[in-house]
């Protein structure tokens, strides 16, 4: 079964973040947006504007069309987090 483009976007996502070595704050702070966001960004429950594309492409420094590359990771993302957020508490 395909995944929606709001899932493989949001996989694909979270692969060039870890590939960076960033957490989901790190990226959430380069980019401006609150991690709950981001974490919806990542799990496929938010659609990304094109305003925020292009951000996601600047905070994890790569082309817009990189964001747009076939996952690899079948794993649901933020399966691996155990902490609850709160946003972006600081800054």
């Amino acid at each position: 079964m395909p995944v929606s483009f709001q899932r493989a976007f949001g996989i694909r996502i979270r692969e060039l973040r870890l590939a960076a070595g960033m957490t989901q704050d790190d990226l959430a702070d380069r980019c401006g947006i609150f991690r709950t966001y981001m974490s919806r960004l990542e799990t496929g429950k938010a659609n990304p504007t094109l305003s925020m594309i292009h951000a996601l492409a600047g905070g994890l420094r790569v082309p817009v069309v990189a964001l747009f590359g076939e996952p690899t990771d079948t794993a649901r993302p933020g399966s691996t987090s155990t902490t609850t957020s709160r946003g972006r508490a600081s800054r």
